[in-house]
């Protein structure tokens, strides 16, 4: 998903080759949402509204707080937002919207691949 989203900022920034970027350190703080299993049950039958801020604030969090970690420990930005909407480069407040419809994405996927699970237990 990273890729296609820098891939389609290159586009519309003239970059017709569709360069895209990420950071391998992404393959471990992605890999983290496995921890985020037991809220999605909990929140799961909630107002759809309810559940896109609940994950927009857990994005930003993780989103923060990864990033913090790692600027503190490696002196180094596993991704550098800018812009007036960027706190600390670490995090985008009008990627809101994105990140409220990724988290709902995500437990639509969520949902398929437990009926997967389920099916294959049969």
């Amino acid at each position: 998903m990273e890729i296609v989203w820098t891939g389609l900022y290159s586009l519309t920034h003239g970059n017709a080759s569709l360069e895209a970027y990420t950071s391998l350190w992404m393959f471990f703080i992605y890999g983290s949402a496995v921890f985020l299993e037991p809220l999605h049950d909990i929140i799961r039958n909630w107002n759809i509204f309810l559940r896109g801020i609940i994950w927009v604030v857990i994005i930003w969090g993780i989103e923060y707080t990864t990033g913090k970690i790692l600027l503190n420990i490696l002196h180094v930005y596993p991704w550098r937002y800018y812009g007036r909407f960027a706190v600390e480069g670490l995090v985008r407040i009008d990627y809101a919207p994105a990140w409220f419809i990724a988290g709902l994405l995500f437990e639509r996927i969520h949902k398929t691949l437990d009926r997967v699970v389920l099916r294959r237990k049969m």
